[in-house]
């Protein structure tokens, strides 16, 4: 393989160290830390909760590469299924554990997650994360697939809870109050990470 094509494959972790399988370890566990932590940041609501994990989601995908990025999101869910508090809290204040983190009304979203960071790891490997204009491009599509896969689990969620019109409600609780705060995630990603490549750059030379 050619000092080109591993130049246009390097995302920005590979320039902050992470140049061996255990250096890679430690940023797949920081990023799985990241996106639990992000998802305790929230606004109660049913059945899907606004928290900070689109934005963990957005971050990682693009700093790890596909490979790293869907090991973190991935491991996320597997340590709620494990049974570790990880998941957003409920609005009775508890977490979604266990075999019940795979039948949520959020479960969607979970999946959508890590098929995000498939497409985002993927751009990122591609330079897609270095210009802002790529980025939200990047970041907007990877918005896209998270609720293409969470809105229709949700629908499907509430037609099996007796909900008289599933898919509205689904549209209506799972996408609409997201909007505008997505929309700034996005744009705030967007932000962050060509402005980290620029200072990586700078420092490295």
């Amino acid at each position: 393989m050619s000092t080109a094509i591993l130049a246009k494959r390097s995302v920005l972790v590979d320039r902050l160290g992470a140049t061996s399988v255990w250096a890679s370890a430690l940023y797949v566990v920081a990023a799985t830390a990241l996106i639990a932590g992000a998802a305790q940041i929230q606004i109660p609501m049913w059945p899907v909760p606004i928290t900070g994990q689109t934005f963990a989601i957005l971050v990682v995908g693009a700093s790890l590469g596909l490979v790293r990025a869907v090991i973190a999101s991935s491991l996320y869910l597997a340590l709620a299924v494990a049974g570790l508090p990880v998941l957003a809290p409920t609005p009775k204040g508890g977490h979604i554990t266990g075999l019940a983190a795979l039948t949520a009304p959020t479960t969607g979203y979970l999946f959508g997650f890590i098929m995000a960071s498939i497409v985002l790891g993927w751009l990122a490997e591609r330079q897609w994360d270095r210009k802002v204009l790529k980025a939200v491009v990047a970041f907007l599509l990877a918005e896209v697939i998270i609720y293409a896969v969470g809105v229709p689990w949700l629908a499907t969620y509430l037609a099996q809870a007796g909900a008289q019109t599933p898919v509205a409600d689904a549209f209506t609780y799972g996408l609409t109050p997201f909007i505008v705060g997505d929309l700034i995630k996005a744009a705030l990603a967007a932000a962050i990470l060509p402005l980290s490549w620029k200072l990586v750059n700078r420092k490295q030379g």
